[in-house]
């Protein structure tokens, strides 16, 4: 069985970010971002509307701060009661599932796309100008966010990482590995402090 460029994407495959199915999913994602990061703070209706119809999955009472940016949003759910300040970044060529009443501060980014290290196996030697194909090797994996999480301001979170419920993580932490439930951790790399 031959997979869409798609399919390989979300089976954590090498995919071609160019392909037209998906270049029409982020152009998609970019009309209704637009839109909604364009709408006035007080039409709180519209704001909903767009996201509802730009996400996977939005939860009651999901409150997303003005300007948001994100890859597609098909791939993006999040849990009642979160709120998502100003300025972040879902990078949602994977699944990012985010839970109820979460609170994720300006600026965090979470990224699901990800290349191989080494520039030679990166860089595609077989690319032909014009066919369509990315110059890089993508591959994507799973972000899996807890419920009750607390994300501080200008955290990055990488691809692949889960993060368990009622876990607090401190500003400008770089989360490169999976976080248990029930902990506060921070730093570049993240590590766990302590028990909450």
């Amino acid at each position: 069985m031959i997979l869409s460029e798609k399919q390989k994407m979300l089976a954590g495959e090498y995919y071609n970010s160019r392909d037209p199915e998906l270049l029409d999913m982020y152009h998609r994602a970019r009309r209704l971002t637009a839109a909604f990061n364009n709408t006035p703070s007080d039409d709180p209706d519209r704001k909903s509307a767009l996201l509802s119809e730009l996400m996977a999955h939005r939860g009651e009472g999901v409150w997303i701060e003005a300007p948001f940016f994100c890859e597609y949003g098909a791939h993006l759910s999040i849990g009642d009661h979160t709120f998502v300040n100003m300025n972040c970044i879902f990078l949602d060529c994977h699944h990012i599932r985010i839970g109820k009443n979460g609170l994720i501060a300006p600026a965090v980014q979470i990224y699901t796309a990800y290349h191989p290290l080494a520039a030679g196996e990166r860089i595609r030697s077989d690319r032909q100008k014009g066919n369509g194909t990315a110059v890089y090797r993508t591959q994507a994996a799973p972000v899996n966010i807890g419920d009750n999480v607390w994300i501080g301001g200008n955290t990055v979170i990488f691809p692949g990482v889960s993060i368990g419920d009622n876990t607090t993580i401190g500003a400008g932490s770089v989360v490169t590995k999976d976080l248990p439930a029930n902990v506060l951790a921070y730093g570049n790399p993240c590590r766990v402090v302590r028990e909450l």
